[in-house]
């Protein structure tokens, strides 16, 4: 419930921060607030909706990912169909990163297009308790529809930089008039505070959603040691040999940041400090409660072999 609340409040403040921003801008550039707003954020919406709706095959890609069948990857795929069930959710398709570097990521805009990879050097790394734990995370962040999530929050923050961007230029190239009432130190002020304050919010977003995908891939397996064990293994093994395959623009799709090493600043990170997320589970076993689901309503399997409401 806690990190509902935290992503809420982050949730409402990014917003706020839009609203005001894409004010002045659309103040002082086309003396009418509501002009800034809609310019900026549409200008962020085309292009996250692409992102949106292609972000399976550009991460495929990037990555270098393979989809294979279940007879490709056999343990990979057993335990994805063992556990997925227990999600709510049909076994999505499964991917191999051809990487030594152990990790493991989830894509897709819902659960219809949901992959699930991992990569060659996670398999020969942990063990299939460890791998379970790992699974159950990424199935998590698929069941919580994460990726629609982060998609609006990086169009909010982009329509931010954009805004900001527009104001810039009209200041430079002298595009605006003295008709408008914003203050022109004001306005710089919220040109370089705003876009690094909305980065910083999705940033915290980004954690607060790798911590709560922790907690319901933890609490649903019923194993919170499997994922700890699994993260001590992964962080010590991606800061020796970061990934040489995809960008680092895509490092919060990740279980843990595989394009970084030890000095990487915390408060610029994707993922929260591994130690304090293996603290948090290592936690749960003293609460007699962890045991229990975290599901939403329960699924049973309908005649399209898709989740239905029961």
């Amino acid at each position: 419930m806690g990190t509902r609340i935290r992503t809420a409040v982050l949730f409402a403040v990014i917003i706020a921060l839009f609203v005001v921003v894409g004010g002045l801008v659309g103040e002082f550039v086309f003396q009418s607030w509501l002009a800034g707003l809609i310019i900026a954020l549409s200008l962020a919406l085309v292009l996250n909706l692409v992102s949106y709706f292609y972000c399976d095959r550009l991460v495929l890609w990037s990555t270098k990912a393979k989809v294979v069948s279940p007879a490709e990857a056999p343990r990979l795929a057993k335990i994805v169909d063992e556990i997925a069930p227990s999600f709510g959710l049909v076994a999505p398709r499964i991917a191999i990163v051809p990487t030594q570097t152990p990790n493991a990521f989830a894509t897709g805009r819902d659960e219809r297009h949901a992959i699930v990879a991992a990569t060659e050097g996670i398999l020969r790394v942990l063990n299939d308790r460890e791998l379970k734990g790992v699974l159950a995370h990424e199935l998590a962040h698929i069941r919580d529809r994460d990726v629609l999530l982060m998609t609006f929050v990086a169009t909010v923050a982009g329509a931010i930089s954009y805004a900001a961007q527009i104001a810039f230029f009209s200041m430079l190239f002298g595009g605006s008039n003295n008709r408008s009432n914003v203050n022109p130190i004001v306005l710089v002020l919220a040109l370089i505070t705003a876009p690094i304050a909305a980065m910083l919010i999705q940033l915290s977003i980004s954690r607060s959603r790798e911590f709560r995908a922790d907690e319901v891939g933890a609490r649903t397996l019923g194993d919170p040691e499997a994922l700890a064990s699994a993260l001590q293994k992964l962080e010590t093994a991606n800061v020796r040999q970061p990934m040489n395959v995809g960008s680092p623009a895509q490092s919060s799709l990740f279980i843990v940041n595989p394009f970084r090493g030890a000095s990487f600043a915390a408060i610029f990170s994707t993922h929260p400090p591994t130690p304090e997320r293996i603290r948090r589970l290592r936690a749960m076993k003293a609460d007699p409660s962890y045991r229990l689901s975290v599901r939403g309503p329960s699924f049973r399997a309908g005649s399209t072999g898709r989740p239905t409401r029961s």
